[in-house]
């Protein structure tokens, strides 16, 4: 995953650059990601973008468009406000760091899918868990460690344009938890653990 960015403390309401539009982003093949950037970004035309790219103008275009179609399926399809968003983000931390799977329960949706990234230097499930049973699963999992080693939150932010809070888990692992929020119930949790990419949290 990207490395997380933090929006200012005074934003009104969550960003519409989310992580999901990142992932989405850097999952374009780079023809595709090329074609998008030089035309929607830099406003090139596509004449230009063609000899760039080694490719006729006419194969630039359905780039760029296949390109465009992807990005919008990945935008969020309700937007969130800030105090809205944090106020989940609360209620999640607190349900599952206390145990209450209950509680965790009714914030997730039915499809929600968990990504976390431990860039191989931390433990971190290395494939995303998808749906309800599996997400729900893992918590309890984690709600007996957070018994013997509680989690301590440093604070709640807005992470990579999505409500959520950083913590120090484990004793000394700094975790970013992002939560994309449809409707009310949370649909995808993004972990990152990897401590290379947190390096920069010390500043925050």
């Amino acid at each position: 995953m990207p490395e997380p960015i933090f929006d200012p403390q005074d934003e009104d309401a969550v960003d519409d650059i989310t992580l999901p539009l990142m992932m989405a982003l850097e999952r374009l093949s780079p023809l595709e990601r090329a074609a998008f950037l030089l035309h929607d970004v830099f406003g090139m035309d596509f004449e230009d973008v063609a000899l760039t790219i080694d490719r006729e103008a006419a194969a630039c275009r359905k780039l760029a468009s296949r390109a465009r179609s992807h990005l919008v399926d990945a935008r969020p399809r309700f937007s969130v406000g800030r105090q809205e968003g944090l106020k989940l983000a609360d209620a999640f931390y607190t349900a599952s760091r206390t145990g209450d799977m209950a509680g965790l329960r009714a914030l997730l949706s039915e499809n929600v899918v968990a990504y976390a990234d431990g860039g191989g230097k931390v433990a971190a499930t290395r494939q995303p868990l998808i749906g309800l049973d599996a997400v729900m699963l893992r918590h309890e999992q984690m709600a007996r460690l957070f018994s013997l080693q509680p989690s301590r939150l440093i604070r709640y932010a807005v992470i990579d344009g999505l409500p959520g809070f950083i913590t120090m888990e484990g004793g000394d692992v700094v975790q970013t938890t992002a939560l994309s929020i449809e409707q009310g119930r949370v649909v995808a949790i993004y972990c990152t653990r990897n401590p290379d990419k947190l390096r920069h949290i010390a500043s925050h």
